[in-house]
């Protein structure tokens, strides 16, 4: 069977700004990224069908029998039963939410043309940001079942490092963990390839660190969190979840938050995550083009790829970042920051997009990536399509 995972357009709004630069599919929740569970799920690869500016990257692979899978959809048994169970030129669906789809179309527009069938029990549908640290904790769950069940983990061998629950830890090869308290009662805790725990690092509830991961001395990491591969944390983390391939190296709190890849806060960046009068957080919508409720009492930051944070920086409740900013200064910046905005409560001005390309360019280069061209391509339309939201540029003087 040939698989596809599908954007609709309403959702990747909703999910901005982490579909800015990437296919929902390719959001991290638990341990793997939506897509790597679906390749577990059902045994094959899957490729990615999605806005036209971003499939160089990743593109699609059709067959004569496509599966085509909504790419906001995370596995269960019931729903993986129910999609290997349609016939073809069948829909599945939930509340007029499209979930999968059988067809040769070579278009899912065109795959969810067929009948029509309502799928009955509870799914697990990323359909706006805040859902990614709320349904965290179950996704930790599932996916450390599919990477342990039947594996024998690699031991803790330092003396030093206190352990409670170790039935419900997972270490693979190459991890490091000295002096550190790891506490997995009632939870799971899962290290990848060469993760390393640094001394006096305390981790506590359901965890996940990806490969080449640094946990910093001293961190404080409580439940709830995924650290994805190649990122350094420390400080104090709760309930959050990097993408990949960003730092939150010092001291400082992020809480109830979520950071694409290639971010990076500050020493003594602090993020809240609940109001002082306890009241439901509101987040800056792209869809709505305004502020939505959440309807949850915390709810910290959301940052998009390629954005930076200067040393003490304070993120208000609910903050959205998008992709390529670059903020500092003193004060509590603006709860919505644009694309490429460079500055903080002071003003803003524009990141220019030479400028933010180099900046990509060099911080790739130290993790042993590169930037490639179909990268700046992504990127330059983020750029012009986030225009709009950078209000000053037409507040700036005529020239002419």
């Amino acid at each position: 069977m040939n698989v596809v995972l599908f954007d609709t357009p309403a959702l990747r709004q909703h999910l901005l700004p982490f579909t800015f630069t990437r296919p929902a599919s390719e959001m991290r929740v638990g341990i793997l990224l939506i897509r790597e569970k679906w390749e577990k799920a059902l045994a094959v690869s899957c490729s990615h069908q999605t806005v036209p500016y971003l499939q160089p990257k990743f593109p699609t692979v059709l067959a004569s029998d496509n599966l085509f899978i909504n790419g906001a959809l995370c596995p269960d048994e019931g729903v993986r039963r129910a999609i290997l169970g349609l016939q073809p030129e069948q829909v599945l669906q939930q509340a007029g939410e499209v979930l999968a789809a059988r067809s040769a179309a070579p278009h899912w527009t065109e795959a969810t043309q067929g009948k029509s069938v309502e799928y009955p029990a509870d799914v697990t549908l990323i359909d706006r940001p805040w859902k990614l640290f709320q349904t965290n904790a179950a996704q930790l769950k599932m996916d450390f079942q599919r990477l342990t069940n039947g594996r024998a983990s690699h031991p803790i061998t330092d003396p030093h490092t206190r352990v409670y629950g170790a039935e419900n830890i997972f270490l693979e090869e190459g991890v490091d963990i000295k002096a550190a308290i790891l506490n997995a009662e009632g939870s799971v805790i899962y290290f990848g390839k060469n993760t390393q725990v640094q001394e006096g690092a305390i981790i506590r509830g359901n965890h996940a660190f990806g490969e080449g991961v640094v946990v910093n001395v001293g961190a404080k990491m409580r439940g709830d969190t995924s650290i994805g591969p190649h990122c350094k944390i420390g400080g104090e983390v709760s309930n959050s979840i990097l993408f990949g391939y960003s730092n939150k190296g010092h001291d400082g709190f992020l809480g109830n938050s979520v950071l694409g890849e290639w971010c990076n806060l500050g020493a003594d960046t602090n993020t809240s995550n609940l109001k002082n009068n306890y009241e439901a957080v509101k987040l800056w919508s792209y869809a709505k083009g305004g502020f939505v409720s959440t309807g949850l009492q915390f709810c910290g930051l959301m940052m998009g790829d390629h954005s930076k944070c200067g040393i003490n920086t304070m993120f208000n409740t609910g903050t959205v970042v998008g992709v390529g900013a670059n903020i500092f200064g003193d004060g509590y910046p603006r709860n919505f920051v644009p694309s490429f905005a460079w500055g903080g409560a002071a003003g803003f001005t524009t990141f220019q997009l030479s400028k933010a390309l180099e900046t990509a360019e060099k911080v790739m280069e130290r993790r042993g990536r590169r930037l490639t061209a179909m990268d700046r391509d992504i990127l330059t339309e983020v750029f012009n399509m986030t225009a709009g939201y950078r209000v000053w540029e037409k507040k700036q003087p005529s020239t002419t």
